[in-house]
């Protein structure tokens, strides 16, 4: 079999049949097939179309047992039958030469899935086959209109496979798309933004889309200087998830424990029961939603925080980290769980819906309720300041916008903000509907989100931006 490339099921049986052979006392495999391709368009022309696949290994061994466990990581690409003996084997010395993992625990136990025999699961252009033509269609009416547009949609699926030394056979396909498109008029002075997040392409609509575009560069003939302070800001799905996603991220039991974010409490331990905000709004997470699916079983290739190598195929459940204003959960693997006192291992999950019980609207119907102050499309650039009270930075990009007596009126100059997501959950006055978003700043690579969009009355603008 030397230098065989190996069906991910083959890989995952000889990798756990090598390390039990070498003397290993546990063994998680992973393996992740990724198939995506995708579209480019500049100056109203498509550039580029492409199709790629790749495929990664990672072995977790474990040697020892109870309190004196140790776990070995090692993770490749493009493994055949000789590389893999290789990468068991340096999984099994790291962890002999390693300490005892004070996130040990029993590997979890499992099944054969129903569908552990399938293969991988592949896109192709052919995703595009209704997108396509509308997008070919947007790209000859900027044409017409002397508009420019520019921008690139993306499909992939990222079939895992998850196999263990107690039997756990686990096998989840999923896939993910987005569109990310930028229009400018002919002297380059204005530019807007737009983008969606998609499962397969079949309810996106390119021409919706550069309407959308054309609305908002058409705001942007009149333009009006505004200083810095704080204004009255519209914040639409987009750029909520924008602000979210990084307060989503920080919801690491371990840190929070430690002392070391805004859900940490003073004196000691977490703000785990504490109200964040008098408003009725949540942040929740299951695998399970529709058309935001998740992999619905841990997937660890590293132990930190809020994760642990030895929860591979733990079952996720749907959580609510914060409902109705109070923090109700932080992510945790069993190990940092117990740690914190928490009843149950809570990991992370890959996508999040933010929702305020009875808000319905969209933020056209925000603006129209809005006598004076900003629509602020996007963000960009963001950084944390402070972790104490997750007070972030950033600017803002592709269309700011100034709003009188319920109407957009012009285009403003762009801001650098201080914000903290958090402080935001408690202090928006008004909030829409929830509905998938696609965040400008974040979306590349997490785009399971639906989120509403927030009139926010005191957004910070520290300063103005010089840039166009």
């Amino acid at each position: 079999m030397t230098g065989i490339q190996l069906t991910p099921q083959d890989t995952i049986e000889r990798g756990l049949a090598l390390a039990a052979a070498e003397g290993a006392d546990g063994c998680v495999v992973l393996v992740a097939e990724t198939s995506s391709t995708n579209l480019r368009w500049a100056n109203n022309t498509l550039t580029t179309n492409g199709a790629m696949r790749g495929s990664s290994v990672t072995v977790i061994a474990t040697v020892g047992a109870g309190e004196g466990t140790a776990a070995g990581i090692v993770g490749r690409s493009s493994v055949t039958d000789d590389s893999l003996r290789e990468i068991v084997s340096a999984a099994i010395a790291t962890a002999r030469a390693a300490g005892p993992a004070e996130d040990a625990r029993p590997l979890v136990d499992g099944a054969v899935g129903a569908d552990w025999d399938l293969e991988p699961e592949e896109t192709s252009v052919g995703v595009y086959e209704k997108f396509a033509p509308s997008l070919g269609e947007s790209l000859k009416r900027a044409t017409d209109e002397k508009r420019r547009l520019y921008g690139f949609a993306n499909h992939e699926v990222v079939t895992l496979y998850v196999g263990s030394s107690t039997g756990l056979r686990l096998r989840q396909a999923l896939p993910r798309g987005y569109v990310s498109s930028t229009g400018k008029n002919t002297d380059l002075s204005h530019s807007a933004w737009v983008g969606t997040a998609t499962r397969d392409f079949t309810d996106v609509d390119a021409l919706a889309l550069d309407a959308e575009l054309t609305r908002r560069l058409g705001w942007a003939q009149r333009t009006v200087p505004v200083d810095a302070g704080r204004h009255p800001t519209i914040l639409p799905p987009a750029a909520v998830a924008d602000l979210m996603t990084y307060l989503f991220w920080q919801l690491d039991g371990r840190d929070a424990f430690e002392g070391r974010t805004v859900f940490s409490k003073a004196g000691g331990g977490t703000r785990l029961g504490d109200t964040l905000s008098s408003q009725p709004v949540s942040l929740h997470s299951d695998p399970a939603l529709p058309g935001l699916e998740a992999f619905a079983f841990a997937v660890a290739r590293s132990s930190g925080g809020s994760s642990s190598v030895f929860d591979n195929g733990l079952t996720l459940e749907a959580t609510d980290w914060i409902r109705g204003g109070k923090l109700e959960h932080l992510m945790t693997s069993r190990h940092t769980a117990d740690l914190i006192g928490a009843p149950t291992a809570t990991p992370d999950i890959e996508n999040y819906v933010v929702s305020v019980d009875g808000a319905t609207g969209s933020t056209d119907d925000l603006v129209a309720g809005l006598d004076n102050g900003l629509l602020v499309t996007c963000l960009w650039y963001i950084r944390m300041v402070d972790p104490q009270t997750l007070l972030l930075t950033g600017l803002t990009r592709d269309g700011v916008y100034l709003v009188e007596n319920g109407e957009v009126t012009g285009a403003v100059n762009n801001f650098r903000f201080n914000e903290s997501p958090v402080d935001l959950l408690a202090r928006f006055t008004t909030a829409g509907a929830t509905v998938p978003s696609y965040s400008r700043e974040w979306g590349d690579y997490f785009s399971r989100t639906a989120t509403p969009p927030l009139l926010v009355p005191d957004f910070n603008m520290s300063s103005v931006s010089q840039a166009n």
